[in-house]
């Protein structure tokens, strides 16, 4: 297994247990989480504060992928950028596309190959109204690649409840609930099969989140 960055653990300590304790999120379904191999982490995305959530409910470190940008910043403000996702132990993604985004994928196999946890979005953005949108296949080529399972998640409720209010929070219901892990391994040799194994991913998020499900890629003026 992969060790926790100290940063990471220090965080939980603080801001997860202010987020514990404030909106005391209800989560299920840890059992499904491999304990003794990597897997890669696929839920629904509603707000920016997705990540946080998802790193209160699982016990263990989770490799979210961050905007390259955030690797390069300059002046003070991007020095401290600099240094928290880089000891969060994210992972840096381009977004000029093509063998750029490849990149990724070469720094997450190792880590998912030791035994750790990388959580992906596969909407590829944040949900403009709530609802969940057609998956993109990056998922489930990097969890063919390395040779994991993919574990599908649905999250409720912060949507509305937003971390930056942490002194003034929108107290409102949050789930965090993990279905059973989805093998990809020898499913996944054409793209008809990547499609339709990213096609089943999304139907068992959906299944967990009781989202609404529209049939096209959300609009990319959405970041996150």
């Amino acid at each position: 297994m992969t060790r926790t960055p100290a940063l990471y653990a220090v965080a939980g300590a603080t801001v997860g247990s202010a987020l514990r304790r404030v909106w005391r999120p209800q989560v299920a379904g840890l059992e499904h989480l491999p304990a003794d191999r990597g897997a890669i982490l696929c839920a629904n995305h509603l707000s920016v504060g997705d990540q946080l959530f998802l790193g209160v409910a699982v016990p263990r470190h989770i490799a979210f992928w961050a905007k390259a940008e955030y690797f390069r910043a300059t002046g003070p403000r991007g020095a401290l950028t600099r240094r928290v996702v880089t000891g969060m132990g994210a992972i840096p993604v381009e977004r000029a596309g093509g063998r750029a985004v490849l990149s990724a994928f070469d720094a997450a196999v190792p880590i998912l190959r030791a035994g750790g946890l990388v959580a992906v979005f596969p909407e590829g953005t944040r949900s403009p109204d709530g609802r969940l949108y057609r998956g993109r296949t990056g998922a489930v080529r990097l969890a063919d690649r390395a040779g994991v399972p993919i574990v599908p998640a649905g999250i409720t409720g912060t949507g509305r409840a937003r971390p930056a209010d942490l002194f003034h929070p929108r107290r409102c219901p949050i789930t965090i609930t993990f279905g059973p892990p989805l093998e990809v391994s020898g499913r996944a040799g054409t793209a008809a099969g990547v499609r339709a194994l990213t096609d089943e991913l999304i139907a068992a998020i959906g299944a967990l989140s009781g989202q609404e499900y529209v049939p096209h890629y959300a609009p990319s003026r959405v970041s996150g």
